[in-house]
């Protein structure tokens, strides 16, 4: 099983400040549709197919992957997907919350396997480290917090 978490500040000392609020719709926006948070070409596909009052359905192409999460929303502080189909099986979770001192934090953590793959094994060592390195979901999220910003300046959040 893969496990990884990463936390990072969402108001670091000079960049433009995000509420709560906008944090979220940041948030909810990537949720819906990945390709306007995710490097260029890299989320070919991401189409909301079903929706409740609890939770929506997404199909994407991400990566060249095919996969079909289910998304819950608790507002203004966690989003998890479910990963229903795809190369892995599990959830991933973004959630806002104020750390000790009352500053707003974005934390990212999943808890996954790959599907046909040994648990353990060498593939999951390796997307393991794909996680926990700098250009895994530590750098994401700050991607999106980024990208948020523009959204933001650009009067689209």
């Amino acid at each position: 099983m893969i496990y990884s978490t990463a936390t990072v500040p969402v108001n670091p000392q000079g960049e433009t400040p995000l509420t709560r609020d906008q944090v979220w719709k940041g948030l909810e926006s990537k949720a819906r549709d990945a390709r306007l948070f995710l490097p260029p070409g890299l989320c070919t596909r991401c189409d909301v197919t079903e929706e409740s009052a609890t939770h929506f359905v997404r199909q994407a192409t991400i990566a060249g992957q095919d996969l079909r999460e289910i998304i819950t929303l608790e507002p203004l502080a966690k989003v998890t997907f479910f990963q229903a189909t795809g190369p892995r099986e599990g959830s991933i979770i973004n959630e806002l919350f104020e750390d000790e001192a009352g500053e707003l934090q974005l934390r990212f953590y999943c808890y996954m396997g790959l599907r046909g793959k040994q648990s353990g094994g060498p593939e999951e060592q390796a997307e393991q480290a794909q996680f926990d390195s700098d250009n895994g979901y530590r750098a994401a999220l700050l991607s999106t917090l980024k990208r948020t910003r523009e959204l933001l300046a650009e009067g689209k959040l």
